[in-house]
This record gives C-alpha cells, sequence and structure tokens, in this order.
C-alpha cells in the first residue's frame, strides 16, 4: 500500500475516521470524499446530486496512478467537489457494493479498478467506467455535469434500463426439463473438460493466453477429475502448471508466496501484489498436489507459503493481514527483483551457481538491467555445477539466506492490514490442507489459532459473522463469502482433529446462513442479509472466479453437513442449486470449476469412511495418509456428538465402515482391511 497520506496538510475529508487502508489513502485528497453509508445516500439525495463512486483497493497499482494524476490534483477536485456526491470504497471491504457497480460497468465499457461509477442519490448507476488518465477525467467529469442538467430524463430511463439488465445478470433460470442425475451431470462435467482442455498450454501450463492467473480452484477441480477418471495427461497437465508456477516470477523464490497474477505467459513477471487469499488457497492446492505425487517441490511451496503467511501477514489479534502492494518506494517490483552485480557481490565464490539457479540470465531477465528470480529443475543445476541433491540444498538454503537478509535492508511494500473474515477462513482450509500433507501439527494448531481468533472478533452474539477487523475494531456485517468460508473452514478443521465441535459450530453457521440469506424463490443463496437494504438490486454470487463463488462453496457445505447430520434439507437444497448450475458447467469450465466439484460431491464415486471405537482417530489418520480425494472422513472414539456415527460403536472394537451413496460395507476392523475396500 502506497502512503499518501498528507502530513503538511490538515484538510481531512470524512475518510480519515475509516479503518480500512485503502480509503484512509485518500483521506488528505482535496476530492471531499466520503464513505459508502446511509448518510452519504441521504445528503446525496437532499443536495440533488448524483453520487460519483469510486472503488478500489490498496494493493491496485493503478488506483494508485488514478489518485496521484487526478484525485490528488486541486482542479480536478473542485469540480468533482462542486458537482458531486464524490464516495469512496474499498472493494475488499464492500464487495456487495463493488459487485452491483462491477456489473453496470461490465454492461457498459468493461470492468476493472479502479472502477469509477456514476449513479443517481438513490444509487441507481448510468455510467461506468475504469482508470481515466487526468484530460481524459476532466472531459468525463464535464459531459456527465452537462448530462445531469440537460438531460436528466433521458439518463433516468437508462438507469432504469440498466438495473433491470443488472438484476437480469443475477437471475438464474432453470433450464426445463433437467434434472439432476448422475448420467446427466456426469456427462456435462466430461463435456465441459472437453471443451476447456482446448484453452490448455501444454507447454508452460495454465492457460495459452497472457496475463495468466493461477485461478487455484481450477487445478483443484482438474486434479480430482483426472483422479476420478484415471486421466494421466490431465494429471500431467496439472504437474506442469503448478511446476511451472512454483518456478516462476509469481512465486516469490526466497520468501515464499505467490502474486497475483503474471503478465506474461511464462508465469515469469508477476503483477508483485500478494493477496492472502490468492496464499490461502494456493496453499490448499500444493498441499491436496502433494499428497497425490509427493513432488518435493510442492513441499518447498508449502513451507515457505506458510512461513511467509505467518512472519509477514499473521497480526497479533491471531488474524491474517489482507495484502502487501505490488510497489514500494514508488516502483513496482522494486523489493523482490535484482541486478547481476548485487549477486556478484553477495556472493563471491557461489555467483554462478546461484545466478543460474534463481535465473539470472536469460530466463529471469525483465527489463534494463533487472531479473527476477526463476528457477529451473533442481537436475539441471545438479549437472551444471557437479552437486549432489544434499550438496545443493545447503548451497541454495545459504543462499536464499543471505538474498533474505539484504532484501530485508529495502523498503518494503506497503502493507494492507485490515483482517477479513471470509479471507482468513480461506487460510485456514489451507493450513489444514498443510497438516493432512505434511502431518506437521504447528500447521493444524495455527489453524486451530485462527479460528479461535475468527470466532472471538468476528462472531456475534446473534449468530451472525462480522466481515473486517482491524486494530481491536470488527466492522460490517458479514456477507455470504464469509459464512461459506467459514463454514468450509470449521469443516476442514473437523476433519483434520475430528474434533465434534467444528462440526456442531458449521451446522450453526450454515443454519443461520440459510435463515438470512438463502432466497426459497431462486433457489440461491444471496449474497447479502434479507435485512440489508442500502442497495438498488440485491446480487446473487454464482460464478466461480479466483475465489470460488459463495454459492456453490454453500453447495458443497450442505452435500458435506448432509453427511454429517443425516439432514435430507441439506441436500436436497444443495441438488436444487445444482439443478440450476448443472447444465450451464459445459460451456465455460473455468467459471463452474467449483460447481463441478459440487457435483463430484454428490454424483461422484466418492466414498464415506466412518470409523468407530477406542483407535478412531489413529485409524483414521492412517486411512487419511492415503487417500488421494477430499472424500468424507469421520473418527468417533464413542460414536457421540454426530447422527452419522451414532449406533455403530462397539465395546472393545474399532470398526471401519466404507460406504458409497449411503450404503455401507459390512465393517472391517483393520486399516490394511478398510483401503483395500477403498481400493
Amino acid at each position: 500500500m502506497t502512503n499518501h497520506l498528507r502530513s503538511d496538510n490538515g484538510n481531512a475529508n470524512d475518510l480519515v475516521n475509516e479503518t480500512s487502508p485503502y480509503l484512509l489513502q485518500h483521506a488528505y485528497n482535496p476530492v471531499q470524499w466520503k464513505p459508502w453509508n446511509d448518510d452519504t445516500l441521504l445528503l446525496a439525495k437532499e443536495a440533488n446530486k448524483p453520487i460519483l463512486v469510486s472503488i478500489g483497493y490498496s494493493a491496485c497499482h493503478w488506483c494508485h496512478v488514478m489518485e496521484h494524476e487526478s484525485f490528488e490534483d486541486d482542479d480536478v477536485a473542485k469540480i468533482m467537489n462542486a458537482h458531486f456526491i464524490c464516495i469512496k470504497v474499498d472493494r475488499e471491504e464492500r464487495p456487495d457494493v463493488d459487485q452491483l457497480y462491477m456489473n453496470a460497468a461490465q454492461l457498459i465499457t468493461g470492468g476493472g479498478w479502479p472502477l469509477n461509477c456514476f449513479a443517481f442519490p438513490d444509487g441507481r448507476p448510468f455510467y461506468a467506467g475504469t482508470y481515466y488518465q487526468k484530460d481524459k477525467w476532466l472531459q468525463l467529469l464535464e459531459t456527465i455535469q452537462r448530462e445531469w442538467e440537460e438531460n436528466r430524463d433521458k439518463l433516468k430511463d437508462y438507469a432504469d434500463k440498466l438495473l433491470q439488465g443488472i438484476k437480469s445478470s443475477s437471475t438464474i433460470e432453470r433450464v426445463d426439463g433437467f434434472v439432476s442425475n448422475k448420467e446427466a451431470v456426469m456427462e456435462l462435467v466430461d463435456q465441459s473438460v472437453s471443451n476447456w482442455a482446448k484453452t490448455f498450454d501444454h507447454i508452460e501450463g495454465g492457460t495459452n493466453r497472457a496475463p495468466k492467473f493461477p485461478l487455484p480452484n481450477n487445478y483443484q477441480f482438474l486434479r480430482e477429475y483426472a483422479v476420478m477418471r484415471n486421466n494421466k495427461p490431465l494429471e500431467r497437465y496439472v504437474d506442469l502448471t503448478l511446476t511451472k508456477m512454483a518456478r516462476g516470477g509469481i512465486y516469490d523464490q526466497i520468501g515464499g508466496g505467490f502474486a497475483r497474477y503474471a503478465v506474461d505467459n511464462k508465469w515469469k513477471v508477476p503483477h508483485f501484489e500478494k493477496m492472502l487469499y490468492d496464499n490461502g488457497q494456493l496453499l490448499e492446492l500444493y498441499a491436496d498436489s502433494y499428497r497425490n505425487s509427493n513432488n518435493a517441490e510442492y513441499l518447498q511451496v508449502i513451507h515457505q507459503t506458510i512461513t511467509f503467511l505467518t512472519t509477514e501477514l499473521l497480526g497479533p489479534d491471531g488474524l491474517f493481514y489482507s495484502a502487501y502492494d505490488a510497489d514500494s518506494d514508488g516502483v513496482e517490483g522494486k523489493y523482490y527483483v535484482w541486478t547481476i552485480d548485487e549477486i556478484n557481490n553477495l556472493f563471491p565464490i557461489d555467483a554462478e551457481m546461484v545466478k543460474s539457479y534463481f535465473g539470472l540470465n536469460e530466463r529471469g531477465y525483465w527489463e534494463g538491467n533487472i531479473f527476477i528470480l526463476c528457477r529451473t529443475s533442481n537436475r539441471e543445476i545438479e549437472e551444471a555445477f557437479d552437486l549432489n541433491a544434499g550438496e545443493l540444498e545447503t548451497k541454495v538454503n545459504a543462499a536464499i539466506n543471505v538474498l533474505l537478509d539484504e532484501r530485508s535492508k529495502r523498503i518494503k511494500p506497503g502493507l494492507d492490514d485490515k483482517c477479513l473474515t471470509n479471507w482468513n477462513a480461506l487460510t485456514v482450509s489451507g493450513l489444514c490442507a498443510a497438516y493432512r500433507a505434511t502431518s506437521k501439527d504447528a500447521y493444524r494448531q495455527q489453524a486451530r489459532d485462527t479460528m479461535a481468533s475468527i470466532l472471538q472478533h468476528q462472531l456475534q452474539e446473534n449468530g451472525s459473522l462480522l466481515h473486517s477487523y482491524k486494530n481491536g475494531k470488527s466492522t460490517i456485517n458479514g456477507f455470504l463469502e464469509d459464512y461459506a468460508a467459514v463454514v468450509k473452514a470449521l469443516l476442514d478443521l473437523y476433519s483434520v482433529s475430528h474434533n465434534v465441535d467444528y462440526a456442531l459450530q458449521a451446522k450453526q453457521l450454515a443454519d443461520y446462513t440459510l435463515n438470512h440469506f438463502y432466497n426459497d424463490g431462486a433457489m440461491m443463496f444471496q449474497f447479502t442479509e434479507h435485512k440489508a437494504n442500502d442497495l438498488v438490486a440485491k446480487q446473487t454470487d454464482y460464478f466461480d472466479n479466483v475465489i470460488p463463488s459463495s454459492n456453490s462453496i454453500m453447495c458443497r457445505n450442505l452435500l458435506t453437513l448432509s453427511q454429517l447430520f443425516l439432514d435430507v434439507r441439506y441436500r436436497s437444497i444443495s441438488l436444487e442449486m445444482l439443478d440450476l448450475i448443472a447444465p450451464r458447467v459445459s460451456q465455460y469450465g473455468s467459471g463452474f470449476s467449483n460447481w463441478m466439484l459440487a457435483i463430484l460431491d454428490a454424483f461422484g464415486d466418492a466414498k464415506e469412511v466412518v470409523v468407530v471405537g477406542d483407535d478412531a482417530v489413529s485409524f483414521a489418520n492412517a486411512i487419511d495418509q492415503k487417500r488421494k480425494s477430499n472424500w468424507l472422513l469421520v473418527a468417533s472414539v464413542r460414536g457421540e456428538g454426530l447422527p452419522v456415527v451414532e449406533g455403530r460403536w462397539q465395546e472393545g472394537k474399532t470398526l471401519i465402515y466404507v460406504c458409497e451413496n449411503n450404503a455401507c460395507l459390512e465393517p472391517v476392523e483393520s486399516v490394511e482391511a478398510a483401503l483395500k475396500l477403498l481400493a
């Protein structure tokens, strides 16, 4: 986060009392920014002025550029202040506001951040765009002002039509005659993967275009699907993608953690911002993939990424911060890049090996005399420098320590230190997966500690969640994404601890979500609670993106809860959701990857394993180490606490029940026998 607070100017605007780092960046702009709230909207109505909603986030490079060019300019500010009620929104704090106006932008000009939207005082948008250079921005302000004064009825008609378009884009119509069943939905999934495969890059991994985004859930699905279908070429493609990402500049080769995306088609040149949501999900992806492959590079990613999370993003209140900016000292990527001279000076003996290992050559060249750290295979370096694996590891670890020490002397990128409930929950899920992959108890304990902090700070007495936390202050009513991610994280914690309290808490939050977010008529969950009324249109989040849609996460949550609690209503609602979505998956796999994981959950060949008895936990852990897919695994010492285990306990025995589609085989009494049944 670039610091734009101007101590030489005491004229703060209304953002000065906010907690969002992004809003605080603009607190001393000459633009009289106001936060999004009821008072601001009422002011716009009383002043009879259009509102200008400007949306961004702290790690957004072009948001900083537009601020410097326009929002810090006194002449621009005079026009904005005179003719508009100017509202600044942190899209990470208010994803509901961002969704609404992003939908408008996509219908008008195309989306992106910074997002600048003009609307009537009641919030109905009539024009939207993204980044503008100063002169273009001034022209647009003049045009909007003139149209508001001279053609307001025309703007009103357009706003009404645009609002209908926004509402339509958030409505999912049922496909007549379609009913979810195994044969029908699996055929659609097969078609989806077949169509999707046409976009695969089989040389560099990912998609065959630039920029390249990691999109972790896409590769979670493709890996699960490949295992289920025994599709070895698809497994190799996923492995290629993960290997190329781990070796590329998108990954911080010395400090761990991934940048948001690569601007090129080789994962080399990142947009250097590091986001918690990416790293929590990529941790889960690499951990699950390591369980499949035992790939040592994946294990390194797991350990380094957790080190990055716990040393760089973990705050004193037990929650993870949101992001590091792309810029440091006013230059994008400056903190992370190196020159040949720097390496030669730091490594008088091993400079050539270090340069070869970290790609200070054609592979990592960026521009000028600057290089981005990128790796090749260890074997290539071992052969080139006549080293065995142990010798190379020793030299690389020593080099990393030297580079980290030198980098620590640089100006760090800005930190966005707000803590978001859903992003922290995604990280808990990643830590649980890391524990399953490594059996390292510190990772499970960190997951427990983070969840305890979420529940301590963000769970209210009435059972609701809050969305944001900073400096001891919890704010903003939770959105569907918060409930969905926390329920998933609680279920993941249950799966690695077999502590029934996590499952019971997950059920309580899921029930709250059903009562306060579920729309029976639409058969989907709304993004905001029913009582929320500060937006002109209710949104339904159903496309999977870099974070899976809240509805697809809830669909999978309900399927798991239906198994644990034998509650047919949970499964019935999840199948109704799949009835709406399944006919759409075949043409756009990347946009429905988590929905297709839900289809595999509901209609695939996933097993349920229930272990009951004195040795239940140790037996379950032994089985867990062998499984390659995320089917349900339940362990209970006494056969109490959850309906799925009740009536299965027999004194003096530990019984393992292997089930599929609610039908169980005769229980067995050894891990070996259970694994044979599972095979």
